[in-house]
């Protein structure tokens, strides 16, 4: 038997219970009126997968026991192109210990973009395909004619051969907002039509070794078979082309990469017209102007991209842009980094005449270049083995030891005169320095003051207040680049 105590006790918690629950159930509620309930995706799945496709590839033969598609030598290590294994592997070696033929299997997903038949997907999912078929929705399949592909944006445009076909509605990836529900659909895993929920997690990422695709980073689950599909806003629009995952898996971990949709039409339209991209080109070498640069060249604001190298034959070279130029502006366009730059021009029509917003010699000028067309090239050698080493002198006072080069180091590295080699880094220097370094000048008064000798470059790091950085101009095997260098602090007593 409970005491009369005891039972009001129970009751009082009882009712204390009761309270709490009627608040939480009243917050959540009021929660959800201010849009807090988490979204239903039920009717942008119904409406927008039917424009989504599967796609399986068979590869050119191959020789070999069959390994199955291997990461992109263009990205990183952990930047991952990814498709799945090959379902169909005839690799191996017959009974007199040969390898003989096999055909890679591989699958991604797609959309489609126009009634008539043309489907847009990853370039790496088409690679080296001898045959690509489109399994549709309500399960009809099509071999596909692959109309054209983009590397740099990699992006591929198929056409199949039907008419009156659901398409996907193509959204503006600039209104996208960080924080911002997104969806995909696509074929992980060989899984047709899954859908899967996450949010935008950052606009405008640079990733190894690409600079023309400003990807959208999501944390929206991507495994292998999604490449090529669509990321959807939640007014159902495309905004996106699932590209990449970051991986030290191969599977995925939560960063996800799209190719931004406007960029990816951009390739689509001229692939459909001409069958290929071409983009814009004016010819020069930057690199991200740093604070401590922008003083050493008379700006207030580390914004622009610093030239370190023009090509003299280029279209920017034959208008006069110098090594030491800050590129501030192409024709109404402001260029805030180096990576603005480049999707810029490759943006613009060869043939185009635009002009440049520069800052030389701490004054602001113009300069009219006709944009030519860039080229694909093979990606440049690593860089050439540094000079062979001298008896080393005696450190400077931001520790580098410093030696002229000679003629047939010159000739070497392709440096007509000047030019002085860094043979040794002493002590705690800070900044992007290294031996087997060239520096090539020195950024004194907010202008370029060419390194002629080890002696006159001394002299010249001497007078400069020993607390304050420097800026230089390297060379490091076919690269060449601006560098601040700051001086250790002083040792404590």
């Amino acid at each position: 038997m409970i005491s009369a105590p005891l039972r009001a006790t129970c009751n009082l918690r009882a009712l204390a219970v009761v309270a709490l629950v009627s608040v939480a159930a009243s917050n959540a509620a009021s929660g959800q009126g201010r849009g807090a309930a988490l979204p239903d995706f039920t009717e942008l799945y119904a409406h927008q997968s039917q424009a989504v496709v599967s796609i399986d590839v068979t590869q050119k033969p191959r020789h070999g026991h069959g390994a199955g598609a291997t990461d992109d030598d263009a990205f990183s290590e952990f930047f991952r192109r990814f498709r799945p294994p090959p379902g169909r592997d005839q690799g191996g070696r017959d009974s007199g210990g040969r390898d003989r033929e096999f055909e890679p299997q591989s699958s991604g997903s797609g959309f489609i973009v126009s009634s008539d038949g043309y489907v847009v997907t990853n370039a790496h999912v088409v690679d080296d395909a001898s045959e690509v078929t489109v399994h549709l929705s309500d399960r009809r399949e099509f071999t596909a004619r692959v109309v054209g592909t983009d590397a740099r944006t990699d992006v591929a445009l198929l056409k199949i051969d039907a008419k009156n076909l659901p398409r996907v509605t193509v959204g503006d990836p600039s209104r996208l907002k960080v924080g911002e529900w997104v969806v995909a659909i696509g074929k992980p895993f060989g899984l047709a039509n899954t859908m899967t929920a996450g949010i935008v997690s950052a606009k405008g990422r640079d990733l190894p070794q690409e600079n023309l695709v400003p990807f959208i980073q999501t944390d929206v689950a991507i495994n292998p078979g999604n490449s090529g599909g669509p990321l959807f806003n939640m007014k159902g629009e495309v905004i996106g082309i699932n590209s990449l995952i970051y991986s030290r898996t191969g599977g995925y971990m939560g960063l996800s990469f799209a190719v931004p949709i406007d960029v990816a039409m951009n390739a689509v339209e001229q692939l459909r017209a001409h069958g290929h991209v071409t983009r814009g080109r004016i010819g020069v070498q930057i690199q991200n102007l740093s604070p401590d640069a922008a003083t050493a060249f008379g700006l207030k604001d580390a914004a622009g991209a610093l030239v370190n190298a023009v090509d003299a034959e280029g279209p920017a070279g034959k208008a006069g842009v110098r090594v030491g130029d800050i590129i501030v502006r192409v024709d109404r366009h402001s260029v805030m980094s180096s990576t603005d730059l480049p999707r810029i021009i490759a943006a613009i029509r060869p043939g185009t005449r635009i002009q440049l917003g520069l800052w030389r010699n701490g004054a602001p000028l113009g300069a009219d270049v006709v944009v030519a067309e860039l080229k694909d090239r093979a990606p440049a050698a690593s860089g050439r083995d540094a000079p062979a080493a001298k008896p080393r002198p005696k450190a400077n006072r931001i520790g580098l030891a410093l030696a002229d080069l000679s003629d047939d180091q010159r000739r070497e590295l392709e440096i007509r005169s000047g030019g002085v080699l860094i043979e040794d880094v002493v002590g705690v220097v800070r900044g992007n320095v290294q031996p087997g370094d060239v520096i090539l000048s020195i950024v004194r008064d907010g202008q370029l003051r060419a390194a002629k000798s080890a002696v006159q470059l001394n002299g010249l790091l001497a007078a400069i207040d020993p607390t304050s950085a420097v800026t230089l101009q390297l060379r490091r095997g076919d690269n060449q680049f601006f560098a601040t260098i700051k001086p250790a602090p002083p040792a404590s007593e």
